[in-house]
C-alpha cells in the first residue's frame, strides 16, 4: 500500500480497465473526465500522438489543479506500419484493423500525464506485440462477441482475441491493456514526496 502523504490522486478517465489497475494499487482516487478534442495534427508520429492526446486531456485540470492534488491522464494508441489506429468508429472499422494487424506486429503505445499544482510530466511506455494470422472467421466472432469499439485497433489484450491471437509481446502487460502499472505506480511515489 502507498502512502499518499496528503495527496489526493485524479484519475481523468472513464476506462473502467484504467480504473480497476489503480484500485488494484490499494490507494484512493476520484475519477473526474472532460470531454477533449482528441485530434491531432497529422504530422506527428507514433508516440507523439498520444504524448499530444494526453496534454489535451490534461489542459482542462490546469485551471483548476489545487495543492496535494495528483491529476493523471492517459491515452494508448496502435501503431502499425506506420500506421495510427486509435478507436473504431464501427464494426466495419473493427474489421478492417484487426484484418491489417493480422500476421504483423505493432507496438501499443500508452502515455500518461501526471499533473500537480507545480508541474506537469509525461511518461511514454511501448510495448511490442505479435499477432498470428488471424482468419476472417475468427475476427468476425471477436467483433460479434466482444466489444472492440473502446479498444484502441479494435481488440483487448485481455479478451478472447487475445488470448487466441497474440503469440508475443515485448514489453509491459498493462500497458496494452491501457496503463503501464509498474511505471505509474513508480511515478507517483516521486510525486509524493517532492
Amino acid at each position: 500500500m502507498l502512502d499518499l502523504n496528503g495527496f489526493e490522486i485524479i484519475l481523468a478517465s472513464s476506462s473502467p480497465r484504467r480504473k480497476a489497475f489503480l484500485e488494484s494499487l490499494n490507494i484512493p482516487f476520484s475519477i473526474k473526465t472532460f470531454s477533449v478534442d482528441e485530434t491531432f495534427p497529422p504530422q506527428l508520429q507514433g508516440e507523439e500522438i498520444a504524448q499530444h492526446i494526453v496534454r489535451q486531456k490534461n489542459a482542462p485540470f490546469k485551471e483548476i489543479i489545487q495543492d496535494h492534488q495528483i491529476v493523471i491522464t492517459a491515452d494508448t494508441i496502435v501503431w502499425c506500419e506506420n500506421r495510427y489506429l486509435g478507436k473504431p468508429q464501427n464494426k466495419k472499422a473493427a474489421k478492417e484493423m484487426l484484418s491489417f494487424l493480422s500476421g504483423k506486429s505493432h507496438e501499443a503505445i500508452t502515455s500518461v500525464g501526471f499533473l500537480t499544482s507545480r508541474n506537469f510530466e509525461v511518461i511514454t511506455e511501448t510495448t511490442k506485440v505479435y499477432f498470428k494470422d488471424l482468419t476472417d472467421q475468427e475476427i468476425d466472432h471477436y467483433i460479434e462477441e466482444s466489444s472492440p469499439l473502446d479498444k484502441a485497433g479494435a481488440y483487448g489484450i485481455q479478451e478472447w482475441i487475445g488470448a487466441i491471437g497474440i503469440t508475443q509481446i515485448k514489453g509491459s502487460y498493462t500497458n496494452v491493456v491501457g496503463l503501464p502499472l509498474a511505471q505509474v505506480k513508480e511515478k507517483i511515489a516521486i510525486l509524493i514526496q517532492e
